[in-house]
Parts: C-alpha cells; structure tokens; sequence
C-alpha cells in the first residue's frame, strides 16, 4: 500500500502540473486540430471517394499519435527533475524505483487522456463517424497507448543527460514514426526495407489498435488495420515491460553515478 500511495502521489504532482497550465492543454491541441482538418481534409478533397473517408483515417491515426506522443514527450520531465534534482529526493525514499517510474508514467498517462478526450469531443463536432460506443470502446485503447509511449520516452530519455539533448533527438525519434506507423498513409503495401523500419515503430501497434477498435464491423476494417487487435496488444505489452524494464535500470543507474 505504501508503493501505491507513493506512485499516486508522484502521478498526482504531474496532473496538477497540466491543470495549472491550461496554456499547455490547448497548444498541444493545435497541432492535432490541423492534421486532421488540414491534411486529412485536403486528402480526402485529392483522393477520397463515396466509400473510404480520409478525414476519418487520418483522425483515428492522430489520435493514436496525439496520446503517444503527449505521453513519451511528457517524460521529458525526468531530465527536468533531475537537473532540478528533485529527482535526487524522491530516489532517496524508502520506495522502489520501479514503483517511481511507474508514477510518472501513470502521471502522464493521466496528462494524455484529456487531449484524446478532446480530440474526440472535436471528432463529434467535426462530423468523422464517431458514436458515443465508439468512443467507450476507445478508451481502453487511448489508455494503452499512453502508457507504451511513456515507457518509450523512459528508454529514450534515461540515455540523455540533459533536457537540451531531449529536446534535440526526441523529435528526430518521433517525427520518422509519423509516417512509419501510417498516421496520415496507408502502409499496407511498404517496401521491404520500410516494413523491417515500420514494424520497428512502437507508434505503428498503437495507431493499428486503435483503427481495429474503431473501424470494427465496418466495410473499410480490411483495407486500414494491418494485424489482429490482440496481436497488436500483445506486442505493445511486450515493449512496454522492456521499455520501462530497461529504461528505469539506466535511469536509476545514472541517478548513482552523478
């Protein structure tokens, strides 16, 4: 009980953060609103056609992305932390470290599902085929794919010194999985060499469940969802042990060297 009170307590810190600064909530929303409006409008205006809307694939892929993303670059704060060495306090309370990093995944987990929440609210608004269902049905999905990609920014960002270098090779980490995991392109014909880089990309299996989930029973399922949903669930649950697995043992590893 004493291990879940502190992860609680540090995932708390990390919720407060967002809701001091509701700045932060609406800018990371920019971004998402214009990909789906501008991109997947112009593709579906260039190649739509009456029986596969664009706008509502590229929607399902942000959304994916937008929680992934929200969550691995929240982990950033790690490096903050320490160079603040606030990190430095919490690693010398009697709690295991395992259960600190689990907190501030959790924490950002808990930051992402707002901004999933609103894109879906914009997605009702903007007319793209959502369902209060199929919203429901998402949720659990929006949460997996938050918590991969806070242990992908753990493995990422235990190996970076400071929140400069972060901020230098997080996108160029991020930006390429864009297009490997098929947010705004159907990969379903990839070269060979694309593929072996594509099926690399954590984002892909968390972009690929969430159109299983949403597209399920529909006419358009074979066309967008590349494997089972429970082939994607479990290969995002493998990464996610050896992200936070191998990212905590590196981080906690520098943490006594400094």
């Amino acid at each position: 009980m004493h291990q879940v009170n502190a992860m609680m307590a540090i995932a708390q810190r990390d919720f407060m953060n967002l809701l001091r600064d509701p700045a932060r909530l609406v800018s990371s929303l920019i971004f998402p609103l214009i990909f789906i409006l501008v991109l997947g409008g112009s593709l579906q205006a260039s190649f739509g056609d009456g029986n596969f809307n664009l706008m509502t694939f590229t929607f399902t892929g942000v959304l994916a992305q937008t929680l992934f993303q929200s969550s691995a670059s929240g982990i950033i704060s790690l490096i903050s932390d320490r160079e603040e060495d606030f990190s430095q306090e919490i690693f010398i309370t009697p709690i295991s470290r395992y259960t600190i990093i689990l907190g501030k995944t959790l924490g950002e987990t808990m930051v992402a599902l707002p901004q999933g929440f609103a894109l879906v609210v914009l997605a009702f608004v903007m007319g793209v085929g959502m369902t209060i269902p199929r919203a429901l049905a998402l949720f659990p999905v929006a949460l997996v794919a938050c918590m991969l990609g806070a242990s992908f920014g753990v493995i990422v960002l235990s190996n970076l010194r400071s929140q400069r270098s972060a901020n230098q090779v997080f996108p160029f980490l991020l930006l390429p999985q864009f297009f490997l995991a098929g947010v705004f392109n159907p990969i379903n014909d990839l070269p060979p060499a694309l593929n072996f880089f594509s099926s690399l990309a954590p984002m892909r299996y968390a972009v690929d469940l969430m159109r299983a989930v949403y597209y399920a029973g529909r006419d358009e399922y074979d066309r967008v969802v590349l494997l089972n949903p429970i082939t994607n669930l479990a290969i995002m649950g493998v990464m996610f042990a050896v992200f936070l697995a191998i990212g905590t043992a590196l981080f906690v590893r520098r943490e006594r060297n400094r």
